[in-house]
């Protein structure tokens, strides 16, 4: 067995958050740097994993197929074509939740184990049978938090049962920061959600238009070099890898804001 195999969960409180925007990135990024990863998708009836990495069209098999026995895991797994490094487990998509349970789900991450790095699974947001397949075999977690009040406080009861299921690291990804909207007083700032969640920062990714086009293209936000969003994701599969990176100035400094500070205009 491969002793430096590490499974996390990406989990939230609410959903639309980010959370497979965060899964698909980090996988690809921790697949750019030489490690062979798996994405398992535990959203069932709600897949959407296969379509930002655009894999969609190449599916077969799915989790509930494997764990039901009607397929190899090998043969379930789907390689994204650029980056074979890469696979998915992808999510049964006209299956209910309740067909998996968490002893099959142990097993399962148990033997991607002997053939991956990391194992990233993208859990269903909420807390029910969903979420506790997404965490039984988890090493680490990662929550996904937008810096708005609701969803600093649903992660908040997150966290609180990750703690009781005795996953030891936590951390966090604050998503779709607005440096102008945290000025004006309109959003969190990344210190009051930090201060309020308490957990290691893992990674802060801005708010950035390239992630809807990315999602509609099935090429994950990390491959666009423009995107300062895709720069956070990378950043954060270095530090998920056990790098020191510092992290992203969110502050734009593009020409219009240097000439406004020239010329002192708020």
């Amino acid at each position: 067995m491969n002793h430096r195999s590490v499974a996390i969960t990406i989990t939230s409180g609410k959903g639309g958050v980010g959370k497979s925007t965060t899964v698909a990135s980090a996988g690809l990024g921790l697949a750019q740097l030489g490690y062979r990863v798996c994405l398992v998708d535990t959203d069932i009836g709600l897949r959407k994993l296969d379509l930002m990495l655009g894999l969609e069209n190449r599916i077969v098999y799915d989790l509930v197929d494997v764990v039901e026995g009607q397929c190899k895991i090998r043969q379930a797994l789907v390689r994204h074509k650029e980056y074979p490094e890469l696979a998915l487990l992808p999510a049964a998509q006209t299956r209910y939740k309740e067909e998996v349970v968490p002893q099959q789900m142990e097993q399962l991450i148990h033997e991607l184990r002997k053939e991956f790095d990391y194992i990233l699974i993208d859990s269903p947001a909420g807390i029910e049978g969903g979420f506790r397949n997404a965490i039984v075999a988890a090493d680490r977690a990662i929550i996904v938090v937008n810096p708005e009040i609701p969803s600093v406080r649903d992660s908040d009861r997150v966290i609180g049962l990750l703690e009781s299921a005795n996953i030891g690291q936590i951390d966090l990804v604050i998503n779709r920061v607005q440096s102008d909207m945290i000025k004006d007083g309109d959003m969190l700032s990344v210190e009051r959600v930090q201060n309020h969640l308490a957990i290691n920062l893992l990674g802060i990714v801005p708010e950035d238009k390239r992630i809807i086009r990315s999602s509609n293209t099935g090429e994950p936000v990390i491959l666009d070099d423009k995107s300062m969003a895709g720069k956070a994701y990378a950043n954060i599969a270095r530090r998920l890898s056990g790098h020191d990176v510092p992290f992203l100035e969110l502050e734009s400094d593009t020409l219009i804001s240097k000439i406004k500070r020239l010329f002192h205009i708020a």
